[in-house]
């Protein structure tokens, strides 16, 4: 294990595999057009910056071999001119993608203990590494036109793409078996001896929105998946995968095709597994998405733009800036009996990031906590965020509108459950579609009723609620999901198709969980993590606290349900339309419209945008009973009057005081 070895020995290592490889370096034939090979040790220092100084900080970003604990990584070699990396970019995303256990030693400055001896170069090891350095670099002279042996290429049968081909590649020479291997590499936006960070600015923030032209009216989406140029090896590998060291796919869900990854994200409070994941009717496109979704998480835990954040009071910068408390607070006995919160505090200096306003066409600074979910410090640990209102898209109308759609699709959901809302079920029999009719059938076969509500308040864009029913109220009983977007019968089917993805494991996990959810629901306060609100909902006692959706107020096939949607709907061919349909809806009910560009340099070079969209004043989504903002905020209280579903402003003493199933 890599944390298990001494710095020395590790380093004894590398003198010895350096001079090893110098040797054959000299006595190679024609070893003048071969780089003289350079040997730094990896995984015996913190090489992210939190952890002790790495000691070969300085001479890392031109090392060509890197020895770890078990294996030789050779490389970055290739790749086009605008793809460059170095060193110092291959050993952070290697980093990255190490154990929990490795991370925190590393990373947290623990003393490594234990075997003195590893690794054992044997000389057939040497040779191993050196008839691959060699093949490499003549390889890669040979592509150029010179003679030699052809570099080596990714592995047979993996899932290496043209864009994969096209970077810097890294060959991994297992000191074990030594089998070889090689992996793509994507330059590392944060490696400081590739990026020179500079100051965020309002200007660079500035947004000019531009035509989006669509397929055709009626499609959100300006491209399909497969145009995307997706660097699918690079982005998962075991080396230097920028998302995760895997991918899998689920054989055994029978409601969907769920494809996932995940890896580890250092953020506030400490090491958070990010998962990321693609449920769809096939593989093929359930990858596309989770690649998509994993693309996006990548962007919004931190900012990876090689730029500074601002960093001041808000008292200092009022008048440019957000009021955070526009976004929520949580109440003062949270902020005294939770350890990893505090109260804000105008006078005290945060770090901000610029933002555009779409309502006064305007950069405005935000808080980095309010915009990227992992970032922060302790001098703003006022609010935990989420990855609310990020979205990614092929151009930044589209990230954006699809963006506000989640914000107003949540903050629905939230406003139907904490204000007892009852809701008009949709009639999914009478007319569904044959997409609809088979995931009905498949939630059948696994005991579940599944339904649908329109959940739309005061802002007109459809958003639909889906709820899965075990039909014997068993383990399991209840899950939910919502969705919103422009086309209604789209948005019933996004909606239906989350909803499915959960209710094949939904069972096990109460089965599993069950004495502790029981003691979440005597005492809401255990309610802690985001899993727990929905898998609470798994216990049968739990579906009193649902009888508004269990009990709808009518049941209406969907194009009366809609009805009134449709005149107001906008049908051109160009996407900015509809972002302005429904910026101005945002604004006419009173609340700015704010985008913060997270795009990340990979994405760039991939077609794609990812925004965060805020929308000071919507309920935002928490998790954590003791953290929810939304049951403190005025809007929870006047948007069902607004909206024509009351006559009066919600009083306290009717608001649901009950955990979110928000899954």
């Amino acid at each position: 294990m890599t944390t298990a070895t001494a710095p020395t020995a590790l380093d004894a290592a590398r003198a010895r595999l350096q001079s090893a490889l110098s040797a054959r370096h000299a006595d190679a034939p024609g070893a003048g057009d071969l780089p003289a090979p350079y040997v730094v040790p990896l995984g015996a220092a913190d090489v992210l910056g939190f952890g002790r100084p790495d000691p070969y900080a300085g001479t890392r970003p031109a090392a060509t071999v890197q020895l770890t604990s078990r294996a030789v990584l050779i490389g970055p070699w290739g790749g086009a001119p605008d793809a460059a990396v170095c060193g110092q970019c291959l050993a952070m995303r290697w980093q990255r993608l190490r154990s929990r256990s490795e991370r925190e030693a590393l990373e947290l400055g623990h003393e490594p203990q234990g075997a003195v001896d590893w690794p054992v170069l044997t000389e057939y090891a040497v040779d191993a590494v050196w008839a691959t350095y060699s093949a490499v670099f003549t390889g890669l002279r040979s592509s150029l036109g010179a003679p030699g042996p052809e570099a080596p290429t990714c592995p047979e049968g993996s899932t290496a793409t043209p864009a994969d081909r096209a970077l810097p590649q890294v060959t991994r020479v297992d000191l074990v078996t030594l089998a070889t291997a090689t992996f793509p590499l994507l330059p590392e936006p944060l490696c400081p001896a590739c990026v020179h960070e500079v100051p965020d600015t309002a200007e660079a923030a500035r947004m000019v929105l531009a035509p989006a032209p669509k397929p055709d009216p009626g499609t959100y989406r300006l491209r399909t998946l497969d145009s995307y140029p997706l660097p699918t090896a690079a982005l998962a590998n075991p080396v230097c995968g920028a998302l995760g060291s895997d991918i899998w796919i689920n054989p055994t869900s029978t409601t969907t095709a769920p494809v996932a990854g995940t890896h580890f994200v250092r953020g506030y409070a400490g090491l958070n597994d990010v998962t990321w994941s693609g449920q769809a009717n096939r593989y093929a496109t359930s990858r596309a998405l989770a690649h998509l979704e994993g693309l996006e998480r990548y962007a919004g835990t931190h900012r990876r733009r090689g730029t500074a954040p601002v960093v001041d009071s808000y008292r200092n910068l009022s008048g440019q800036a957000l009021n955070p408390a526009d976004c929520g607070f949580y109440t003062p006995q949270t902020y005294a009996t939770d350890p990893l919160v505090s109260p804000f505090d105008p006078d005290r200096p945060i770090p901000w990031v610029w933002g555009h306003s779409l309502r006064d066409d305007a950069p405005v600074l935000v808080p980095s906590r309010l915009a990227h979910y992992s970032a922060g410090v302790d001098a703003d640990n006022f609010v935990f965020e989420c990855s609310n209102g990020c979205a990614t898209g092929g151009s930044l109308e589209e990230a954006i509108l699809f963006g506000l759609l989640e914000l107003v699709e949540r903050d629905a959901f939230l406003l139907a459950w904490y204000g007892r809302t009852r809701l008009t079920e949709i009639d999914l029999t009478g007319a569904a579609t044959p997409g609809v009719r088979s995931m009905l059938d498949r939630a059948a076969l696994h005991g579940y009723d599944v339904h649908a509500f329109d959940t739309r308040m005061d802002l007109a864009v459809p958003v639909v609620t889906a709820l899965a029913v075990r039909r014997d109220g068993g383990p399991g009983t209840l899950s939910f999901s919502a969705a919103a977007g422009f086309d209604p019968a789209d948005t019933v089917e996004s909606a239906l198709s989350e909803v499915l993805t959960y209710i094949p494991h939904l069972p096990y996990q109460v089965a599993e969980r069950r004495a502790e959810l029981e003691a979440m629901e005597q005492d809401f306060t255990k309610v802690l993590h985001l899993k727990d609100h929905a898998q609470l909902y798994g216990l049968p006692s739990m579906a009193r606290h649902a009888v508004e959706y269990l009990e709808p107020a009518a049941v209406l096939p969907l194009t009366e349900a809609f009805a009134d949607w449709q005149p107001l709907r906008p049908r051109t061919g160009d996407l900015l339309d509809d972002l302005r349909f429904l910026r101005d809806r945002l604004t006419e009910a009173g609340h700015d419209v704010i985008a913060v560009d997270q795009t990340t340099p990979e994405q760039h070079r991939m077609g794609l945008h990812t925004v965060s969209a805020i929308v000071p004043g919507l309920l935002p989504l928490d998790f954590g009973w003791t953290r929810q903002r939304a049951l403190h905020m005025p809007r929870l209280r006047t948007a069902l009057r607004a909206a024509g579903r009351r006559t009066d402003d919600l009083p306290e003493a009717e608001i649901k005081a009950v955990p979110h199933p928000f899954p």
